[in-house]
């Protein structure tokens, strides 16, 4: 995990294994395909960096259970943020929409929800590749502590945190800790 301030997470609990993961994520495949009944007009974007792994997951879950080779793209939002000039800007991710998203419904993939902003820029920034039917959000873990009216749609784990902790989301497993500089 690289730390936004700089620093190193030092973890103390572990709250998934990657058993638990799969099993959240697995559900969150189904949960997909129930609530858009069928995968007709879904795709799946990854945001950069924590979401592209779970995203790339989730598209492979999808196929598993339903056969659907379901269209997959990857979002870098760090130009669209409302915290440009309050944090250091990470280097830029590749952002790869290889689909026009006219009509779809798109179904956006992060590893933790917090305060709702880095989602707000994602939205921001799918309309630079079209206009969505619909945008649904998917999370491993909602820590809470929203600071826009933000909901996610499919939720791994709910898991309520004090601001000072952090979360450490990989497929293997989900780490609970702080930051020690």
């Amino acid at each position: 995990m690289t730390p936004p301030y700089g620093g190193v997470f030092v973890a103390r609990t572990a709250i998934l294994d990657s058993s638990g993961v799969h099993r959240a994520l697995t559900r969150i495949g189904h949960e997909i395909i129930e609530r858009n009944q069928g995968l007709d007009e879904v795709v799946v974007v990854g945001l950069q960096t924590g979401g592209v792994q779970i995203a790339l997951r989730i598209v492979r879950l999808l196929f598993e259970i339903d056969g659907t080779d379901v269209p997959f793209g990857t979002l870098d939002v760090v130009m669209h943020r409302d915290d440009i000039g309050l944090r250091p800007v990470m280097a830029e991710a590749v952002t790869d929409i290889p689909f026009d998203l006219d009509g779809m419904t798109v179904v956006l993939v992060d590893d933790v929800l917090y305060t709702g902003r880095t989602i707000r820029a994602a939205l921001d920034a799918l309309n630079d590749f079209g206009r969505p039917r619909a945008v649904q959000l998917a999370v491993v873990i909602d820590r809470g502590h929203r600071e826009l009216p933000i909901r996610p749609d499919f939720v791994g784990k709910n898991l309520p945190t004090s601001r000072e902790e952090m979360v450490d989301v990989t497929l293997e497993g989900v780490l609970l800790g702080e930051m020690r500089k």
